[in-house]
């Protein structure tokens, strides 16, 4: 049945850390929506930016398509004034616009249980190859003291790549990841998993 699933007649709106992912589901001809909008990356530290740029990008898409999917996690964006979440924002364009069933854009590729099995105990940092890729605005204005405060207490960073995107980093500028975890003061792995989860939050969408 999944084989005669299509995304035509809709749009995707996502953050812009889920680019490569879904790029990729593009390519292998899964994701056959009409158009898929991207916001800037890291825009969870900016609670207002996040506000503007999903509103101005859901209103394009459903100049395209009847029905949108939004790619951003519930703990995204959290309003600090009425603490509303971006669901109560997403309202108002009626019941075509939806919302993955998600936290954040790690648990669209991992759900809890299998990171609890990949963290096997140990206090992790979750990555996706977004997170690195952009790096310079997922971490926007990070001083040495929000470093420390945030990196130091765990025990890794693991990176969740579905794309092979660390394996390519390692093997043409493996520098880079050095880098990253000289920054962090933080080992950087990566674990390999694949866009199965991610399929599945955006059929439930398409069938909701």
């Amino acid at each position: 049945m999944a084989e005669t699933l299509s995304f035509e007649g809709v749009s995707v709106v996502s953050c812009g850390t889920l680019r490569m992912e879904l790029t990729q589901l593009q390519k292998e001809g899964f994701l056959n929506a009409d158009k898929i909008l991207f916001t800037t990356p890291g825009l969870h530290e900016v609670c207002s930016d996040l506000k503007e740029q999903v509103l101005r990008r859901v209103g394009q898409a459903l100049e395209v398509s009847d029905k949108v999917i939004v790619v951003y996690g519930s703990l995204c964006y959290v309003d600090p004034v009425d603490m509303s979440g971006l669901d109560k924002l997403l309202e108002t364009f009626g019941p075509n616009v939806k919302r993955i069933k998600a936290q954040n854009c790690v648990d669209a590729l991992a759900d809890r249980q299998t990171r609890e099995e990949i963290a096997a105990g140990r206090k992790v940092f979750w990555l996706t190859p977004g997170w690195m890729r952009f790096k310079d605005l997922v971490f926007k204005d990070w001083d040495i003291g929000k470093i420390n405060e945030n990196f130091p207490k765990n025990d890794v960073a693991i990176v969740l790549d579905a794309i092979g995107y660390y394996d390519k980093l390692m093997e043409e500028d493996p520098m880079k990841i050095l880098e990253y975890s000289d920054w962090m003061h933080l080992g950087v792995e990566a674990y390999h998993v694949t866009l199965d989860r991610l399929k599945g939050l955006l059929l439930d969408k398409l069938k909701d």
